[in-house]
């Protein structure tokens, strides 16, 4: 008891007034005890256990107090106390009020549960110890911190079902949008808030832990000062005190210990137990909690009966010591005694220290929880707004999808019409042409059996009537009779019967034609006219008429006979020669007529997608040409170009680009690239007219380098004029997060693929190409990768600009059988063939097949090149006027070689491209680093000379493994490979031929004279 008194002092005493408490003069041991301590010792302060109940109320209405002492450990607040019947009961109620799940309710009860012992313990309890310490605070503390913890849990388990709600919510969104981008944001959101969530318990958990432990350190530093002060106080009484005490206190720990291990086991439970299995645990635990209190009351009442027995020696022994003790001793003890009391008020100011900083560790956790709580309400509010803002957004995405969704179908549909009904336009106007061409065929077929009756006819006729006249001088040569029988003869017999008595006739038979003879021929035909009689004088008028026989030019001859044209080729040859007026008045015009003359007139514009039709396209750059000054070094190639007979150059891409080859453009309007600057493309482009040559711009609309990156780290944010968003980029391209409509083609993965359904951008497009061709002087497009967006809006830049040619470079793989090129190669030209129709026929494009097959062919495999309708097998065969034949480019040759033609064919290649029709491309090593130059020259001149163009007939004679032999046009045939074959083997070629190249096994060409 004296430990329990020694205790309190220690950590319940304040300097103040001098004495002992009222409330604790009734206990005759501890009235005695502290006289003892105040006159030997002269202890400067007191307990006074009223100040201490009152300070408790006080903190107790402090709810930072509570909330400060609600993390205390749970072994702490566990400890059991000597308690009477009332107390059990009010810590009962405490229990119970563990249990509660509302945590502002908890809280309450848990207040006025401690506030009623408060106020019990300042009225006192007869005969019993009405002290509360700091344990019992504690305890209250804590329960409270225990139903704070439980509302925590529960707020979890509420947070985790409102996450599970936002899961499934996201689930059900992500099955009615079937968008994989707004799915995956979602999900992305939802697990970034579990794991914030998740972060923010375990820091609150680790908290918690930090606290128990410095409470457990604490409690831990009292029981060690209870024992100090235990053996200080057994040291001031005998020998036989000493194991009433130690009884005692032992007693008390081992109920210490039982208490502490139910504690433990309660904690345990409530760890490992779930919700259901609550209400079960708290009842045992409050079994244990009763049976510690019996231990502890069982356990007081012992210790009141050792401390009446200690009372009563302990007055034996004071009146012993009074008697028998000398003032020597009493000094000795007073020295002693003073000794410790300076130790002790050193521990309790050491331990006042501690408590302080621990109060302010407490406090420190409870901010941080009110932060914690105050940031998972923000927190829950974020991801309530954040849901609202993402299912506003996906409704509006979902109207917009279904909204582009119903204009694409109605734009597909239109397309479809169109397309059908051009389809069907193109149908009948080929049975018309069919109908007309088999009509003409016909009509052909009955003239000329008309014609070769008639000429039969008059072939008998005339035999029938030179022999008459043979027989007849043959007769009067035989009689020798003189010129009157012959006269007489020749009057009654066969010749009467043709000349009959006209003067002229005879006069034509004796003196032939009324043209001055020679003599020579005179003296030849004077043997012939022995025997004929002389020439009648005078005759009557009737004899006097002329005959009438046909001229040679009105007598059919099927030699020089003329197969009558249709119509469809009476309209291209009339088209033609119109279109080349219209070319000649116009260069005239822009070299003579003044500037605003050109501007005031109406002229036609040449169409598009063929050009003039007469088109030799030049590809003035490769790979490597950015290195140097390359405008600079292409001006001055313009008179050799033109005098070659290049008609169109096709210049590199002119904008600025991330790559120095120009095919990731950034700023569309800034001109200084790796090629030179503006200026100097002005120049370049200006020094090419003025040798007649056309300039095609290389444009790439499909995809443009952004220029600064978005909110999300994106780089789909451009710059300069045209400073487009996120919304110019389709939205389905995995790499830069576009906001706009799905793509209508193929996505280009090196840099954003530009919408071009925006009206914006399409506007802007229009605009900028407009820009090129007035500012900077181009003519015509070369169009890259133009299979990443619809050929419709290829059309609508080609009718805004009016371009005089137009390329789109529309390249697909070939069809390949076990690594060789097939065959049949329809499938892939009609592909390309549908790019040009998606396009309005407003575009040319590139020829891919007929250059995949003739890597092939030209390897002895010449059957290649006939396909099984006797054309052509490549767009030219299908669609000449907008097939654009090549051998290589930048791509497939230069320093890439992609898909390289084959060296040593390459005079071959452009022995058949040159004599077909289609524009054919020359590349630039080609012609000035290959040393073809003057080969490549020969050829263009073989294709003026003879006519060629884009719309030219091909009749295919031999396609072989030897060789190729065709007739193009009118005028040129040609043949490829080592075929033993000349125009005079052929029996159904017409005129005469002479051979104008010859260059072996590889190719032989013959005009017609």
């Amino acid at each position: 008891m004296t430990a329990f008194f020694l205790r309190q002092q220690i950590l319940h005493d304040k300097p103040g007034n001098a004495g002992i408490c009222s409330a604790d003069q009734h206990h005759p041991l501890a009235a005695q005890s502290y006289s003892i301590s105040a006159k030997d010792a002269n202890v400067p302060r007191q307990i006074c256990c009223s100040t201490i109940r009152q300070e408790t109320a006080v903190h107790l209405h402090n709810p930072s107090f509570l909330s400060h002492s609600g993390s205390r450990s749970k072994l702490h607040a566990s400890q059991p106390r000597h308690l009477s019947n009332g107390r059990r009961r009010r810590h009962n109620d405490i229990s119970r009020a563990m249990s509660g799940k509302k945590s502002e309710q908890n809280r309450t009860e848990a207040e006025t549960a401690l506030m009623q012992l408060v106020m019990t313990s300042e009225e006192g309890f007869p005969g019993q110890q009405a002290d509360v310490d700091d344990v019992e605070v504690l305890r209250a503390a804590l329960v409270v911190a225990y139903t704070r913890m439980a509302n925590a849990e529960d707020e979890k388990e509420k947070a985790l079902k409102a996450l599970a709600l936002a899961q499934a919510t996201a689930k059900q969104q992500e099955q009615t949008t079937g968008s994989a981008q707004d799915r995956e944001t979602a999900m992305q959101e939802l697990q970034n808030a579990k794991q914030s969530f998740d972060a923010e318990v375990e820091s609150l958990l680790k908290q918690k832990l930090a606290v128990e432990s410095q409470l457990e350190s604490t409690k831990q530093d009292a029981i060690n000062l209870a024992v100090t002060m235990d053996n200080i106080a057994s040291s001031i009484v005998k020998e036989q005190s000493y194991h009433l005490a130690r009884e005692l206190s032992l007693k008390v720990a081992i109920a210490e210990t039982n208490a502490a291990e139910a504690a433990a086991t309660l904690e345990q439970r409530i760890r490992s137990s779930t919700l259901e299995s609550a209400s079960k645990l708290i009842e045992e635990t409050r079994d244990a909690i009763q049976k510690s209190f019996s231990e502890w009351e069982e356990a007081k009442t012992k210790a009141q009966n050792s401390e009446l027995e200690l009372f009563q020696k302990m007055q034996a022994l004071d009146d012993m010591v009074l008697k028998e003790a000398s003032a020597l001793s009493l000094h000795q003890v007073e020295s002693g005694l003073q000794h410790q009391l300076l130790e002790a008020k050193s521990e309790i100011q050491r331990l006042e220290a501690q408590i302080k900083a621990f109060a302010s560790m407490a406090e420190a956790a409870e901010s941080r929880a009110l932060a914690s709580d105050e940031a998972l309400k923000k927190f829950q509010e974020t991801v309530e707004l954040n849901a609202k803002e993402q299912k506003e957004s996906t409704r509006k995405a979902l109207e917009a999808l279904k909204a582009a969704g119903v204009a694409r179908l109605e734009a597909v549909q239109m397309t479809f019409k169109a397309d059908l009904e051009a389809l069907q336009a193109a149908v009948n106007t080929l049975r018309q042409a069919e109908m007309s061409q088999e009509r003409a065929y016909s009509r052909r077929c009955q003239a000329l059996e008309r014609s070769l009756a008639a000429a039969e006819a008059l072939a008998k006729a005339w035999e029938e009537r030179a022999s008459a006249v043979e027989d007849l001088l043959q007769n009067a040569t035989d009689t020798n009779q003189g010129p009157d029988s012959a006269k007489a003869m020749l009057a009654g017999g066969r010749i009467q019967s043709l000349l009959g008595d006209r003067s002229i006739k005879w006069d034509l038979i004796a003196n032939g034609p009324r043209e001055e003879i020679q003599d020579s021929m005179k003296q030849k035909r004077e043997p012939a006219l022995l025997g004929l009689p002389p020439r009648i004088i005078n005759q009557n008028e009737e004899y006097s008429k002329s005959i009438q026989l046909p001229t040679p030019e009105d007598v059919w001859s099927i030699a020089t006979a003329k197969v009558k044209e249709d119509e469809y080729t009476k309209k291209a040859a009339e088209k033609e020669a119109i279109d080349e007026q219209r070319r000649v008045l116009e260069k005239t015009l822009k070299k003579e007529a003044p500037d605003g003359l050109l501007k005031s007139l109406d002229l036609p514009d040449a169409e598009s997608g063929t050009g003039s039709g007469q088109e030799i396209v030049f590809q003035g750059f490769n790979w490597e040409s950015w290195r140097m000054k390359w405008y600079q070094d292409l001006a001055p190639k313009a008179s050799d170009l033109s005098s070659s007979g290049i008609t169109t150059i096709w210049f590199p891409p002119p904008t600025h680009s991330v790559s120095p080859q120009g095919y990731m453009p950034g700023d569309l309007y800034n001109l200084n690239s790796a090629y030179g600057t503006k200026e100097e493309l002005k120049n370049a482009i200006e020094e090419m007219h003025n040798h007649g040559i056309k300039v095609l711009g290389d444009v790439v609309l499909n995809h443009r380098c952004a220029q600064h990156k978005g909110p999300n780290g994106v780089w789909n944010v451009f710059g300069g004029k045209l400073a487009w968003g996120p919304e110019a980029i389709v939205r389905d391209d995995p790499n830069f997060q576009g906001k706009g409509n799905p793509s209508s083609g193929d996505i280009f993965h090196a840099a954003p693929n530009i919408d071009h359904s925006q009206d914006f951008v399409r506007r802007d497009i229009i605009e900028w190409m407009q820009w090129l061709r007035t500012e900077i002087g181009y003519d015509g497009w070369r169009l890259d990768f133009v299979r990443g967006f619809w050929g419709g809006y290829v059309k609508e830049y080609i009718t805004a600009t009016k371009p005089v040619f137009a390329i789109g470079e529309y390249w697909d793989s070939l069809a390949y059988e076990g690594g060789n090129c097939s065959y049949n190669q329809d499938a892939h030209r009609q592909r390309i063939v549908n790019w040009i129709n998606a396009a309005g026929g407003t575009s040319s494009a590139f020829d891919v097949t007929t250059k995949g097959i003739l890597h092939s062919a030209l390897h002895n495999e010449y059957w290649r090149l006939i396909d099984p309708q006797g054309k052509p097998p490549g767009v030219m065969g299908w669609w000449p006027s907008r097939a654009v034949t090549f051998l290589e480019n930048h791509d497939t040759g230069s320093t890439q070689g992609h898909w390289p033609f084959p060296r040593h064919k390459l005079m071959q290649g452009y022995a058949y491209i040159l004599t077909h029709p289609g524009t054919p491309v020359i590349f630039y090593d080609h012609f000035y680093d290959f040393g073809l130059h003057d080969q490549i020259a020969e050829l263009i001149a073989v294709r003026k000379r003879t006519g060629i163009h884009c719309r030219s007939t091909v009749k295919i004679f031999h396609a072989t493994n030897q060789g190729y032999v065709a007739k193009i046009g009118d005028n040129l045939v040609m043949k490829l490979g080592h075929i033993d074959w000349n125009p005079s083997k052929q029996d159904n070629l017409e005129g005469e031929w002479q051979r104008c190249l010859d260059r072996g096994a590889d190719y032989q060409m013959w005009e017609r004279k």
